[in-house]
């Protein structure tokens, strides 16, 4: 019998499409493992409390806010100022304000007196350190806290961080702020210019490093920083949120023209991006990626934020880690 003639193999239309009934399925499971095509980017409104107007904190926050309406464009960022970590703490905790910056220490007291909300308070990221800077005149005769006495020292706002360190870093030092000193509620934005006509004899200020008021006030005036570090194992015998305070030096280029060449001891606490139970976990996801990707960019105005590091932003204590910003620390883990 001769071989059947050669047949060339015509799919037919059943089996056509159930051929490219299943690529197309293969091409979406790609897409999908590809690209987050089912989360939408997070959308609406929030707040953000910044601080003291010409601060470091709100410098921060509206470098943030750039970045954020980049990376979540659904996302409308209002900023609202603030007296510091003391205040920041209380907003977010009695959802006045959805996100802020606060120092640990602040963070660790509201806790510790129960305050309004204290138990919804959360984590998202460890920022970078604040640094206690004494700031006098370079021929002033104090040369550690205890010659405060009876001198006009600017304290910060009743509800800054700044007065919080202030308070507890002269009772480490055998004063009371009320009675030993005259303190003076005044800011960052305001201390220099103060120090220079003579109406305060000395500043406290807790900020990152360098602080551009401190600096630019050593560059026209003559000034100096006052060594604190000796008085760390004083401060935590104080007892209560005193324990997240620690010994540091600020390098001899923080401040060059007070400094003149001399590295300072003092004292530092972290800073914490800080959000309640109440937000929800994927905007506290997108918002903590945020923070870390920007590092770089607020970097180069917020020299303090160069610090922030993937290895330690997870370490949030006082505050337990918020949900949201645990999935994204998982997302990155090698």
């Amino acid at each position: 019998m001769p071989p059947a003639p050669f047949q060339t193999f015509r799919p037919t239309r059943r089996r056509a499409l159930t051929g490219s009934t299943v690529g197309l399925v293969v091409f979406g499971l790609l897409l999908w493992w590809l690209l987050p095509l089912g989360e939408r980017s997070p959308s609406g409104s929030v707040t953000f409390s910044t601080g003291a107007r010409t601060g470091v904190y709100e410098k921060y926050g509206n470098l943030l806010k750039t970045a954020l309406a980049r990376d979540l464009p659904g996302l409308d960022v209002s900023l609202t100022g603030s007296e510091g970590s003391w205040d920041n703490v209380e907003r977010v905790a009695t959802g006045k304000a959805d996100f802020t910056i606060a120092a640990a220490d602040a963070v660790a007291k509201y806790q510790f007196q129960d305050r309004p909300g204290a138990l919804r308070l959360r984590g998202c990221a460890r920022l970078y350190d604040d640094y206690m800077q004494l700031v006098v005149p370079r021929d002033s005769p104090v040369q550690n806290v205890a010659d405060l006495r009876g001198k006009r020292v600017a304290v910060g706002g009743g509800a800054s961080g700044v007065r919080l360190i202030a308070d507890r870093v002269l009772q480490a030092a055998g004063l009371d702020l009320d009675t030993d000193i005259t303190p003076v509620g005044i800011g960052i934005d305001t201390m220099p210019s103060a120090l220079k006509s003579g109406e305060i004899d000395a500043f406290f200020w807790s900020g990152g490093l360098p602080t551009n008021h401190v600096r630019e006030l050593s560059k026209e005036f003559p000034v100096r920083l006052v060594e604190l570090g000796r008085l760390v194992e004083k401060l935590h015998k104080l007892g209560e949120s005193s324990r997240y305070y620690r010994a540091a030096v600020m390098p001899a280029d923080a401040y060059p023209a007070a400094q003149r060449g001399k590295a300072v001891s003092t004292l530092a606490v972290a800073n914490l991006l800080v959000t309640t139970d109440r937000t929800d976990p994927a905007l506290t996801e997108a918002v903590t990626r945020t923070v870390i990707d920007s590092r770089d960019h607020i970097g180069t105005e917020v020299h303090a934020a160069q610090l922030v590091d993937l290895r330690t932003a997870v370490y949030t204590d006082p505050l337990a880690l918020h949900e949201g910003a645990r999935r994204y620390y998982r997302s990155v883990k090698p």
